[in-house]
């Protein structure tokens, strides 16, 4: 089962980047207005279907404040930082940076709930970045560090960090033994709702654009890389812990670039290979089981 929610994770949400992009580029709205949409539409299905199957629990008033930060930090803000993002730098370079999730994940569970990092995480975390520098290396030193790329990390790496806090607060409603279906339900109803009073101080008309690939990518961020990949992520959370969990944001650069490849035009260069060997053999240090022997000479 965790090898299925991993896996389901890393394909689910390395598609979402390039979705974002496409929605995006088609859309004529405000950002918030996307990401309104997005988690209104989403947070209706996952409540009409637990209501259905009588999975819908109660929560208390405090369950329902952490809910609030929970939508604001993985539902809302986090992601109008990433929608911006995606308008100064590429969808693959954008995955790359929301890969650092695992080591703020690492250092948010020993500050919220002094839980020391694995042995093994560092060592995985050491490959794992070591690859991603590596496939985007030629991007990465021919690029000019221009303003608008300076932007485009910035706003990348502080939507992370959002996600990051919102990991912690789904981390405190499983060891309450909270359901994780109704607390992403309410987290992202709350989180719409945020989106909508921006958009509505801000003057902004929270009309839909009505076109096919809008729509379309509407859909899809909603019902798959919301409803599907959320669940799953943070039931992985549950099961594993919120670092380890992380570390699946670490292969979705490999999705995003397949995707980029094609979309965005994406060219392999010699430093790609090698990158994408340190990334799977970070996973099999992270996940593997090794003998006692073995596992002193990895930690």
């Amino acid at each position: 089962m965790n090898l299925f929610l991993y896996l389901s994770v890393v394909l689910i949400w390395g598609t979402t980047w390039i979705a974002i992009y496409a929605q995006q580029s088609a859309g004529i709205n405000a950002v918030t207005v996307a990401v309104f949409w997005r988690f209104l539409l989403a947070s209706l299905v996952m409540l009409l279907l637990l209501k259905l199957i009588k999975r819908l629990h109660r929560l208390t008033l405090q369950d329902h404040l952490f809910c609030v930060l929970q939508g604001g930090c993985v539902f809302g803000f986090n992601f109008v930082c990433f929608y911006y993002a995606s308008g100064y730098i590429s969808s693959g370079l954008e995955s790359v940076i929301f890969s650092m999730a695992v080591m703020y994940n690492a250092i948010n569970q020993w500050i919220f709930f002094r839980q020391r990092p694995s042995a093994r995480l560092i060592p995985a975390i050491a490959l794992g970045m070591a690859g991603i520098v590596a496939l985007f290396w030629h991007d990465l030193r021919s690029t000019q560090a221009s303003a608008g790329l300076m932007w485009g990390i910035g706003l990348s790496a502080l939507g992370t960090l959002g996600f990051s806090f919102g990991n912690m607060i789904s981390q405190r409603h499983q060891r309450l033994q909270r359901d994780v279906l109704t607390t992403n339900s309410y987290g992202m109803l709350y989180g719409a709702l945020m989106m909508a009073l921006v958009s509505l101080l801000q003057g902004v008309s929270l009309q839909p654009a009505w076109n096919t690939q809008w729509i379309g990518a509407l859909t899809y961020l909603a019902i798959v890389g919301s409803v599907m990949g959320f669940g799953a992520y943070f039931t992985l959370v549950g099961r594993i812990g919120a670092s380890r969990a992380a570390y699946t944001t670490v292969l979705f650069p490999l999705v995003a670039l397949a995707l980029s490849t094609h979309f965005e035009g994406y060219e392999w260069h010699a430093s790609a290979i090698p990158g994408l060997v340190m990334i799977l053999l970070g996973n099999v240090v992270m996940f593997a089981r090794w003998p006692a022997s073995c596992r002193r000479v990895i930690i």
